[in-house]
């Protein structure tokens, strides 16, 4: 009974319980957030810090679980009901191993959306992606724009890293670390990567190319999600109010007026309203944004128009310009000792209990993710350091699981996987998956109908521009001479040479069978962007302008990776929320009022007094 009250206690006075579910909303507030995830969350708590500014967050989903929270185990949440559990149009171009020929897009339906789901990878991009953007007419992006914000969120864990105060700092609200628990496997590809000529480096410092152990945004051995770093700190903020299981269904525009007041939505079956004094910001995600945009009658007119919605204002770029980051699954190489993540092995009770207790172990493992690397395929200029290809290189791999939940999440079918796989299950083995880094390729979204419960119809068009077959060939090729490394081979590495269906007729390692292996087994990295992309006004696909403001709306703004124009070299959360971080700098800029002339002139005031030591009333009059 002790016991019990001292937890119950704890759990009451725990700074990093969950955030209330605001069961009363008020009629407006200032701000109304749409959508609690990797942006949502950092956007609600910096506008809050201003006080008098009231915001709303609306979440479609609830709060995170227990199993959230466990990094072994994120693969178990695809399909959950903490996903929205989207899938593309059948395509010819890609996925064909997959059910119905259908990529799984999982997307997070919960409070720190896809921070909730993802594997926790710290990667912030390449400086000259950020450079890129803004010479496409977005000024304020470059890279040394925007690094005072990656840095503004993170508290640097790795003291050795921690030193390099130009790229890195401590005390933000985002914890970065280093994994609690590697392998010897995770070793053996980094001295691979040294025989193959690459450097060991920081590949969010000054270069990117080479090999490096990953980074998570991880605290005390568990997944610190948007929503723990940013929301939890902030809970009792009176001026805060979130509200989950909220399904946002359109933005309420004034047509005559150009200018959005308020957010339509569903709350326990009943619809509601809410007003917003000043903008509406929409953070729902590359699908979910440009969707709502269009819902709400901002989209391509003949598009809208054939669903049967009034349009608002005519914005070509909408749902366009479609992005992600794919790899070939099924790179697997055996190995000959029980040093990798096999599921019913190391999972059981003592890990358990290690987990529990010390905070580390295999349950801390990101589903055996340990080294990074970027390199070159012969299509990259090496002179650039702007690598083409990014190695997510794991101590497990399709099989480790038993053949369970792995090929569930990735959607690939049963008889596939038999036939590839099937003699490997529940084996040592590790894995490479080569993804390409700056897709050509553009898909997009469009509307099924005009009822937003409907999920929008999504093609990804991956692997339709053939520079990108080129890319995606050359990567794997490259992963699978990884193994043939004398630190890979003092493993036992081989390659599992199995042929895959549908490729059997092409002689296997040719260049003509690795461009069918690359459409059989094709994996989203899960990084979808640029779906209402950033440019200058003179862009007619650019849907915000570069301070986030929609075209053709007043008080409306998308802050999420939707607006990126183009995709970052690197896995995608860490850039989403650095778009938060100066997202809400930009909103402050703009509503906050300027008081720089002001405090200028008491200065001088103060100064003044110091100096002649007269009255500060008759001197201040004098100055002014």
């Amino acid at each position: 009974m002790l016991a019990a009250l001292a937890y119950f206690h704890y759990d009451l006075l725990d700074p990093e319980n969950r955030p209330f579910n605001q069961k009363y909303l008020r009629e407006e507030y200032d701000f109304v957030i749409i959508g609690g995830g990797s942006a949502g969350a950092v956007l609600a708590n910096r506008l809050t810090e201003v006080e008098g500014w009231n915001v709303l967050l609306l979440e479609a989903g609830g709060h995170e679980t227990d199993i959230s929270d466990v990094p072994l185990l994120s693969l178990y949440l695809h399909k959950s009901k903490l996903d929205w559990k989207y899938r593309t149009q059948p395509q010819d171009s890609a996925c064909q191993a997959m059910i119905d020929k259908r990529c799984s897009w999982t997307k997070g339906k919960v409070l720190g959306g896809s921070s909730v789901l993802n594997t926790m990878l710290y990667i912030r991009g390449n400086k000259r992606d950020f450079d890129q953007w803004e010479s496409f007419g977005n000024p304020g992006w470059g890279y040394e724009d925007v690094l005072p914000y990656f840095k503004k969120s993170e508290d640097q864990r790795n003291p050795y890293l921690a030193k390099d105060t130009k790229y890195h700092s401590t005390g933000g609200y985002l914890t970065v670390q280093d994994a609690p628990y590697n392998t010897p496997i995770g070793a053996a590809f980094l001295q691979a990567g040294e025989e193959m000529g690459y450097d060991i480096l920081d590949i969010n410092g000054a270069q990117q190319t080479g090999y490096a152990w990953y980074q998570f945004t991880m605290r005390r051995g568990t997944r610190c999600s948007t929503a723990k770093a940013f929301l939890r700190p902030v809970r009792v903020r009176q001026n805060l109010h979130i509200a989950l299981f909220s399904h946002v269904t359109k933005v309420l525009i004034d047509k005559d007026k150009k200018r959005a007041y308020g957010v339509e939505f569903f709350r326990d079956g009943i619809k509601q309203v809410v007003y917003a004094k000043r903008e509406v910001i929409l953070a729902a995600g590359a699908i979910g944004s440009p969707q709502l945009l269009m819902l709400s009658g901002i989209g391509p007119a003949q598009h809208l128009e054939e669903v049967g919605i009034d349009v608002v204002y005519n914005s070509a770029g909408v749902g366009r310009n479609l992005q992600d980051h794919i790899a070939v699954g099924g790179i697997v190489f055996q190995i000959d000792y029980p040093i990798s993540i096999v599921m019913n092995r190391l999972v059981n009770i003592n890990s358990a209990l290690r987990y529990a207790v010390t905070e580390d172990g295999p349950l801390t493992s990101s589903i055996g993710l340990e080294v990074v690397a970027f390199i070159n395929t012969k299509y990259a200029n090496e002179t650039e350091d702007w690598p083409d290809i990014e190695f997510m290189m794991t101590s497990a791999s399709i099989p480790s699981d038993g053949g369970t939940q792995v090929k569930v999440a990735h959607g690939i079918t049963d008889e596939f996987y038999e036939e590839v796989f099937g003699h490997l299950t529940s084996k040592d083995v590790c894995g490479i998956f080569p993804m390409m880094l700056r897709p050509k390729s553009r898909g997009f979204i469009k509307l099924r109908s005009k009822n937003p419960l409907d999920y929008p119809l999504m093609y990804h068009n991956y692997l339709t521009h053939p520079d990108d077959v080129g890319v995606m060939r050359e990567g794997v090729k490259a992963a699978v001479a990884v193994a043939e490394t004398a630190a890979m081979k003092r493993l036992g590495a081989r390659y599992n040479s199995k042929p895959v269906p549908n490729c059997k007729h092409l002689p296997l390692y040719t260049d003509e069978y690795w461009e069918c292996y690359i459409r059989q087994y094709t994996m989203t990295i899960y990084h979808l962007s640029g779906t209402a992309k950033m440019g200058p006004s003179s862009d007619p696909m650019a849907v915000v302008d570069p301070e986030l403001r929609v075209y053709g709306v007043e008080g409306l703004r998308v802050i999420d990776a939707s607006i990126m124009p183009a995709v970052t070299n690197g896995n995608i959360n860490a850039p989403v929320i650095m778009i938060a971080e100066k997202g809400s700098d930009l909103i402050k800029n703009t509503w906050k009022p300027k008081q720089k002339s002001r405090s200028r002139r008491s200065s001088k005031c103060s100064k003044l007094e110091q100096i002649l030591k007269i009255e500060r009333t008759s001197q201040c009059q004098k100055e002014r």
